[in-house]
This record gives C-alpha cells, structure tokens and sequence, in this order.
C-alpha cells in the first residue's frame, strides 16, 4: 500500500493505493497548529484490508512530526482515536 499526502491551501488530502483502487482522508487546515479530519472513504473493493486504518495512522504520523493537532470530526477517525489511546498526544477534543 502507497500512501501520499497533499495540500492546496487550507485543504488536504491522504491517499492509499492499493490493487489499482484509491482511499482517502480529507482534512481542513485551520491553522498552522491544527487539522480537522472530515472525511475517510474507501472503495468497497478495499474494505476490510486495514485502508483505513493505514491513513488514520499516517495522519497521526505526519501530526506527531509536523507538530499539529488533530480535531476528528470523521466518524470514522474518532472512532479510531477511541480505540488508540496512544495518539491522545496529537488528537484535539
């Protein structure tokens, strides 16, 4: 699985690619200390091959090392930060 990552100036975007088909995470920058995750969506031929989990923990990732917070508006992503007490260093309530 590949996984890349771009911006457009307040919107962003991580992108997993595997067998031809592509998930993604959307994010708004609101600031330059501060994401909002709003979205995840993978493909019905990805689902149950760990996508979105992968994306989830690139964003954390590139939190930790970008020096951000993360406000989880995603389903999705909140759900995975419920389950990963590990990321509370990057996720913002």
């Amino acid at each position: 699985m590949q996984i890349s990552a771009s911006e457009t100036g307040s919107k962003g975007r991580y992108a997993a690619t595997l067998d031809g088909h592509v998930g993604e995470m959307t994010y708004s920058r609101t600031s330059p200390k501060l994401i909002i995750i709003d979205h995840t969506g993978v493909p019905d031929a990805l689902r149950g091959k760990g996508v979105g989990q992968a994306l989830a923990a690139f964003a954390v990732e590139a939190a930790r090392e970008g020096g951000w917070k993360i406000m989880p508006l995603c389903p999705f992503f909140k759900a995975q930060s419920l389950k990963h007490p590990e990321w509370s260093d990057v996720i913002s309530n």
